[in-house]
């Protein structure tokens, strides 16, 4: 398989990893400070990262200019404000709705792609991406206990609109890392892609970082207490995005995220084999469909 493929699923599973620490620190402080540990303890493993791949390369680092740096810039912002909004959402009564709608930001990110980067898909890819869209939210309904129904019936009000809106962010953000990492024009994709992947983690952690002095100081204390769980969020963190960054550099957007649904299939076999928790028929249909639609991506898509 093409390196982009082992590159998807090593994101996804530290993705996962990730998600569970970071749902043990909200216990002790805001999804806030949580979300900035994740770049704060992540920033010194992309850093060793960087180091390690242009250690041996002659060309040595690339040049950076103010496009690479808008690139960057924009994804800093678009995931920084996908993930307020996707924390907004629990402070919902119906946040389950919204939430489900989020999960379309695969669909999302090859529909943006194509129409405004010019990022095309063949037939296929979009059959796959259509497919393994569809598992997740049936995936999510479950497991949230929403009816299919409830779902199509609030499409319009304002969950289903965060989540959407949240969905979109983050396809941006894919979008926009891909774009400035090729707008380095490295002919060494692994420097081109940790670049980006370090520029972008240290504008989110001076910039979240800021705000959370400024208005949540006091929760420094319980991430200086919780350092090991910090660390262990922040080094998944540095493997899940150096995965993501550098597959995105190598294939479009679409096609990572798409594959990287498999998070979901992660999650709930965690939940199955490490919880003891019973996975439902319909989970199950839907991890059937994520798997048709990553096979259906990597044997038939272009």
């Amino acid at each position: 398989m093409a390196l982009w493929v082992w590159l998807s699923i090593m994101a996804a599973a530290a993705q996962t990893a990730r998600t569970a620490g970071q749902k043990h620190l909200t216990a002790h402080m805001s999804s806030w400070s949580a979300t900035w540990v994740r770049f704060l303890f992540g920033l010194p493993f992309a850093l060793i990262y960087l180091i390690t791949v242009t250690w041996s390369d002659p060309t040595g680092l690339p040049e950076i200019h103010g496009m690479f740096l808008f690139w960057c810039g924009a994804t800093a912002a678009t995931q920084i404000g996908a993930t307020v909004l996707l924390v907004h959402l629990f402070s919902l009564r119906n946040f389950a709705i919204g939430t489900s709608y989020a999960r379309t930001e695969a669909f999302m990110t090859a529909l943006v792609g194509f129409s405004l980067f010019g990022e095309v898909l063949d037939l296929a890819g979009w059959i796959a991406i259509i497919i393994s869209v569809a598992g997740v939210v049936i995936i999510s309904i479950a497991r949230q206990g929403v009816s299919g129904w409830a779902l199509v019936r609030s499409v319009f009000n304002k969950a289903a609109a965060i989540g959407l809106l949240s969905g979109l962010l983050f396809a941006f953000a894919s979008l926009c890392l891909r774009q400035g990492s090729l707008s380095l024009g490295h002919p060494n994709f692994l420097v081109a892609a940790s670049s980006t992947l370090v520029t972008v983690i240290l504008i989110q952690t001076v910039c979240l970082g800021g705000f959370i002095v400024w208005t949540r100081r006091a929760e420094l204390t319980a991430i200086a207490t919780t350092w090991k769980a910090c660390w262990f969020v922040g080094l998944t963190s540095a493997i899940g995005s150096a995965g993501w960054f550098t597959a995105m550099t190598i294939e479009r957007a679409a096609y990572v995220k798409a594959l990287g649904q498999i998070e979901f299939v992660f999650a709930i076999a965690v939940s199955t084999l490490i919880f003891k928790e019973k996975s439902t028929p319909r989970e199950l249909f839907g991890m059937c469909l994520v798997a048709a639609g990553i096979v259906v991506l990597l044997l038939y898509a272009d």
